[in-house]
């Protein structure tokens, strides 16, 4: 959706209405100025797939996906990848039993930012 819109800064989602989505694969793919991003009214409900979703936000300093509803999702492979910015991430209800492919989840990240995300959840392999 905002794939390669490199020069974004900021995106207001109050009104957005994500009811029926079920890939949010890409959608900030690149976003590298992005520095704010507000997902508090993502209903992810029925989504599947949020590979790649963040790759290369590397402006990014924190987000809260603590709303996001993640129990039928099964692709979050280089979902973070590059964000060497993000310092505070919430992933704290993140519900990875479905999930088949996690792989580069958080390549390019801050070893500081690995260790506060293995201390949210236990069920994610940082390393």
């Amino acid at each position: 959706m905002f794939n390669g819109c490199s020069s974004l800064k900021e995106l207001n989602f109050s009104n957005f209405n994500t009811n029926k989505v079920i890939n949010m694969s890409n959608i900030f793919f690149y976003c590298s100025k992005l520095k704010e991003l507000n997902l508090s009214n993502f209903n992810t409900n029925n989504v599947t797939d949020m590979s790649y979703m963040f790759y290369g936000c590397s402006s990014l300093v924190e987000l809260n996906l603590s709303n996001f509803n993640t129990k039928n999702i099964t692709d979050m492979s280089l979902m973070f990848y590059g964000c060497s910015s993000l310092m505070e991430l919430n992933i704290s209800y993140f519900n990875t039993n479905s999930l088949k492919d996690m792989s580069y989840m958080f390549s390019g990240c801050s070893n500081e930012l690995k260790r506060l995300m293995k201390k949210q959840n236990n069920s994610i392999n940082f390393e």
